[in-house]
């Protein structure tokens, strides 16, 4: 399918590695400009070569902390005005709730709310006005199935859904969209720290725990990057223009629900 995308230009959060990378890749397939984003400037530059070379597409890699007010002016810097904005980060280390403390508390709020939130108001205007937006943030399975030790980022989280709500249904009609993917397990970094904390807790191996996880998954098996990309990329096309506001859960059936 063509998405009719080719030439927008898209920020997207987190994408060195793992599911912001996949989205990136992506979105650079479907012939958008890309800025892709971390910390570390060595695996970001690898990474934007590694797109560019793949799609032949122009990817800018922008080396900063979002979480700071000088990290975001740097990402808007390399793309002022962009068409597509993907929120994403990497969510607080697993962690009994007990041992959370206020800091920790507050900089997980930070990390996977309040930056996505800032982020937006600084891009939602320019896109009502060129009457084209696609916003898409990255949060977690777990804003719908709660995981014990992912207090904090299902927390955060939800608490970016909840927020953005009501501004989705506001700009809607500028052809501007807010949307959420929710990934269940993703053979991600991510998803091997997650293992190895519920291995420690159970007393297994970690490929002990992650044969028991993948068995709790009626796909009997763990997402692929390249799948959570897809999905993502089609919430920013020109087609989905009618879809805003929604929650699209990707666990290979884990949620067992009709809704």
């Amino acid at each position: 399918m063509n998405l009719g995308i080719a030439g927008r230009k898209a920020i997207v959060c987190a994408s060195s590695r793992g599911l912001g990378k996949a989205t990136a890749r992506a979105l650079a397939e479907a012939g958008c400009e890309v800025v892709i984003n971390g910390r570390d400037k060595g695996k970001l530059e690898a990474t934007a070569a590694e797109i560019a070379a793949h799609a032949g597409v122009k990817v800018i890699p922008v080396a900063a902390d979002l979480a700071t007010p000088e990290g975001q002016q740097a990402l808007l810097a390399a793309c002022p005005q962009p068409d597509i904005l993907i929120n994403n980060n990497g969510g607080p280390p697993p962690r009994d709730f007990r041992e959370l403390t206020r800091q920790q508390m507050i900089d997980g709020v930070i990390a996977n709310m309040i930056v996505a939130i800032e982020l937006i108001q600084k891009v939602i205007e320019p896109m009502k006005e060129r009457r084209f937006g696609r916003i898409v943030n990255i949060t977690s399975g777990s804003v719908k199935m709660p995981l014990a030790g992912l207090d904090l980022s299902s927390g955060a989280r939800a608490g970016l859904t909840a927020f953005l709500a009501g501004v989705a249904r506001s700009v809607a009609d500028r052809n501007v969209t807010i949307n959420y993917v929710l990934p269940g397990a993703f053979d991600t970094d991510r998803l091997k720290s997650a293992i190895a904390f519920q291995a420690k807790q159970k007393g297994i191996t970690p490929e002990e725990a992650a044969a028991q996880r993948a068995a709790s998954i009626p796909a009997r098996r763990f997402g692929q990057p390249e799948e959570f990309g897809a999905a993502c990329a089609f919430l920013c096309s020109a087609q989905a223009g009618y879809i805003t506001g929604q929650n699209l859960l990707i666990d290979g059936g884990v949620f067992n629900g009709a809704f």
